[in-house]
């Protein structure tokens, strides 16, 4: 086949490969350097849309309402802007050979891709059942949600099973908000996690206390401390039924699992140097190899604001570092400069009509303040975490732009604390009075 060349290239369609378009056509990238490599059949999308409004049984959102960058507030990109800044959209392509020292990219269907400079934007993948030989996980309508396609068979499953039961294995982000979603469909939810609380990795017990009382007030049958051992199936092959490690069996007619997931870095084992599970880059998002970059989900990069090097799962980091490296690029070029990145950690969800944001580290001790009463009216209510004196991270349930500001503010000076007594009983106004 014959071999395509490019100046640049991006491997990967995600929430990264829009946000790095975006800044390859204000930094004046000329028709036809550019090409993005994409598995999936559509242009670059809002990743997060598809836990929330895709699923929602009206105000259901759908391309092309939200390709990117309308996740942000800017102007979405339709397949049509590609074609007009000459960026190649190479879509429902996969590759299955990358060789940096040749600067060549090989696809599944022996495809060449010759570039000279690389962005690696591949995202992460989910983790299966399957993986660890749960029997029965390749049931029917047993359901993983990365991307558009899986999106769309679940909403066909909702649709085939009315006031069906489901059953959500994961306590983190995708469960609760499918399960949130599910129940907005009138679907019977039951949630299973192994861990003492949900969301572990971020929320503390107080924090989690009210979410779990909040989704078993909406009808969701929340259960913790075990795991999915097996599936049964019926004559179709569709999952029937749950078998958790406790002994119980929960009946299913869609199940939904979110164990988390891991970074696609396969292509480049023993190319790039890699550290913390992702390939290891400079602040500008370099590699140990000069002409490739790595973005989002897969970098390991150095955490400025702690002075520690991380790697970072989120809509907001994949944003971020895609358009800090290509200005770094551009800047190489032209043999200038740009400000180290800075990130600041943030994370944030929507489920029911909570909304909930956090800004910084969750180290340290913590307290809570505010109305976090899961019957309450206004279920306002946050959480400080306090590291050798200084407020180092914040967590706001239901606050304003006003307020979320004030919080990231607080996270980003990491102001003196006080007593942790006084914290408490100043709460939010301790952040909106900085």
């Amino acid at each position: 086949m014959a071999e395509k060349s490019f100046k640049y290239v991006i491997l990967g369609g995600g929430v990264a490969a829009g946000y790095a378009a975006r800044e390859f056509a204000k930094q004046g990238v000329q028709p036809g350097e550019l090409a993005i490599i994409s598995k999936e059949a559509v242009a670059p999308y809002e990743r997060p849309a598809l836990s929330k409004a895709y699923l929602f049984p009206e105000g259901t959102a759908r391309l092309p309402g939200f390709h990117v960058c309308v996740g942000s507030g800017g102007e979405r990109l339709l397949p049509e802007w590609y074609s007009e800044k000459g960026i190649s959209l190479i879509l429902s392509t996969e590759i299955a050979q990358a060789d940096l020292a040749s600067k060549t990219l090989t696809s599944a269907k022996g495809e060449a891709f010759k570039y000279e400079t690389l962005i690696i934007a591949t995202g992460s993948t989910v983790i299966k059942l399957s993986d660890f030989g749960v029997q029965g996980a390749d049931a029917k309508n047993i359901f993983y949600l990365r991307e558009i396609d899986d999106a769309d068979q679940l909403v066909e499953a909702i649709k085939s099973k009315p006031n069906g039961k489901a059953v959500i294995v994961g306590g983190g982000y995708i469960g609760l908000e499918l399960s949130a979603a599910l129940r907005i469909n009138n679907i019977d939810v039951s949630m299973v996690y192994p861990e003492p609380w949900c969301m572990p990795r971020l929320f503390t017990a107080g924090i989690a206390a009210f979410y779990e009382g909040y989704y078993a007030n909406k009808g969701i049958n929340i259960i913790k401390g075990t795991v999915a051992v097996g599936f049964g199936a019926n004559e179709k092959g569709e999952v029937t039924d749950v078998k958790l490690k406790d002994g119980r069996v929960l009946e299913a007619d869609i199940v939904v699992v979110g164990v988390g997931g891991r970074p696609l870095t396969t292509l480049f084992k023993g190319q790039v140097a890699e550290e913390k599970g992702g390939i290891k880059t400079d602040a500008f998002f370099k590699t140990s190899v000069s002409s490739v970059y790595a973005v989002g989900d897969v970098a390991t990069f150095p955490m400025k604001l702690y002075n520690d090097i991380r790697r970072v799962e989120h809509v907001d980091h994949a944003r971020k570092s895609a358009e800090q490296a290509v200005k770094a690029i551009f800047a190489s070029e032209q043999g200038k400069s740009v400000d180290e990145y800075d990130y600041l950690p943030y994370f944030y969800s929507r489920a029911f009509d909570l909304s909930w944001q956090f800004y910084g580290d969750n180290v340290g001790d913590t307290v809570i303040f505010g109305d976090s009463n899961p019957t309450s009216a206004t279920h306002k209510f946050g959480t400080y975490w306090i590291k050798d004196g200084q407020v180092v991270g914040a967590f706001l349930e239901s606050g304003s732009p006003e307020e979320n500001k004030a919080i990231a503010n607080v996270a980003r000076a990491q102001p003196p604390a006080g007593s942790l007594d006084e914290l408490a009983s100043e709460g939010l106004a301790f952040a909106t009075k900085l």
